[in-house]
């Protein structure tokens, strides 16, 4: 027996949905703090002594986090090269500004110190808010629009065509998704602050997370009541075969009023996502106003996974539906690479995704504890 063959296409398939979406989480349970933080860095701190602090919460470990983004990036093009190819391409203006805004954060924290000009630092101040603000929002607008339907087809030959434009993408429905978005990272970048300073920017960072908390609950709920009434979601008619070849025009695809929500009903089971991102914000909410640092973090953590888990819930098997040839709409039975690559990669995932985790672990461990004032005007290495 030919050693990739212990697991079946269908299951390596639906490993590799699931490690795409660990992937994800990851990314903005870790990286979400650092946006969420560089978007409450100008209200957060009022002078440049607590600014400086701010900054310096996230500064030695944001490239680190940053590691997750790319290593989604890199499931995606490896395990599901057409997914990467309809949204690299197709949002390929949108990923232009995201990677504006995510560059000016490296060069905001190197550069804003350099003078002691107040307009100078100032100016860098906004530059590193909007490099966590704009990332944020195009995102939650990204997931916003992937549960609509993008407008692209595939020919016959699979070669894949995008009929849209980017200000299209700025419907109502998706800039919703995008305000929780925003709202959910402010939220985690709070937690991120009350646990890492003390004082004032303690104090500011808790009346913030207040209110991007019960924000991030306000708008997850009218989400999911305008998903239900004015979203339409997709279903595939007839039969696919899960360890058929990756070949999205194959199947049959209906465009249905309440189709993603299906699943629930198929499998209660299933509710837990929603509900763990309802409690996970309503509880930070609790613990910010209730001084559990540990616990605040936490739990904005875990509203993180209810969230975005419950998108990925709805949507399975669809990863990327197609609002103008829904029989294209791409699918985990149809639109991954070979059973040989994911297997591979699944072997190298399962050697490398364990040292990267303890090694962000042990990083945090040594840089555990509050960021003081002293540590910038006596310490040697802060920005």
């Amino acid at each position: 027996m030919i050693l990739h063959e212990l697991l079946t296409y269908e299951t390596l398939r639906v490993i590799w949905w699931v490690l795409l979406g660990v992937l994800l989480i990851g990314f903005a349970a870790t990286d979400g703090f650092d946006l969420g933080v560089g978007m409450l860095l100008p209200f957060a701190g009022q002078t440049d002594l607590e600014r400086r602090v701010v900054i310096n919460t996230i500064g030695p470990v944001w490239e680190g986090n940053q590691v997750w983004l790319v290593l989604g990036g890199g499931a995606i093009f490896a395990a599901w090269p057409p997914l990467y190819a309809v949204s690299f391409s197709g949002f390929y203006i949108a990923m232009f500004a995201i990677l504006a805004a995510l560059i000016l954060r490296p060069v905001g924290f190197k550069y804003r110190s350099k003078r002691e000009s107040a307009l100078w630092r100032g100016n860098w101040d906004w530059a590193l808010f909007v490099g966590g603000f704009v990332p944020s929002l195009i995102f939650g607008v990204a997931v916003g629009n992937v549960l609509q339907g993008v407008p692209f087809r595939l020919g016959s030959d699979l070669r894949i065509f995008y009929d849209g434009g980017f200000f299209g993408l700025l419907n109502p429905f998706a800039l919703l998704c995008g305000l929780l978005s925003v709202a959910m990272l402010a939220m985690h970048g709070s937690a991120w602050l009350v646990l890492k300073t003390s004082g004032p920017v303690a104090g500011r960072a808790r009346r913030f997370g207040s209110w991007a908390a019960m924000a991030t609950v306000l708008l997850y709920a009218a989400g999911g009541l305008a998903l239900w009434l004015f979203v339409d979601g997709y279903r595939i008619a007839g039969a696919i075969d899960p360890n058929g070849p990756s070949n999205p025009l194959a199947k049959t695809v209906e465009i249905a009023p309440g189709a993603w929500f299906a699943n629930y009903a198929a499998h209660p089971w299933m509710l837990a996502a929603p509900a763990l991102g309802f409690l996970g914000a309503l509880g930070a909410l609790w613990s910010l106003n209730s001084g559990h640092e540990v616990r605040t973090l936490l739990l904005s953590k875990l509203a993180i996974f209810g969230i975005i888990s419950s998108v990925g819930l709805s949507m399975f098997p669809f990863i990327l539906p197609s609002s103008v040839m829904p029989g294209a709409s791409l699918t985990v039975w149809d639109a991954s690479s070979s059973h040989l690559t994911l297997f591979i990669m699944l072997v190298c995932t399962g050697i490398f995704l364990p040292i990267i985790a303890l090694y962000t672990s042990w990083v945090y461990k040594v840089l555990w504890g509050k960021v003081e004032e002293k540590d910038i005007t006596e310490g040697g290495h802060a920005y």
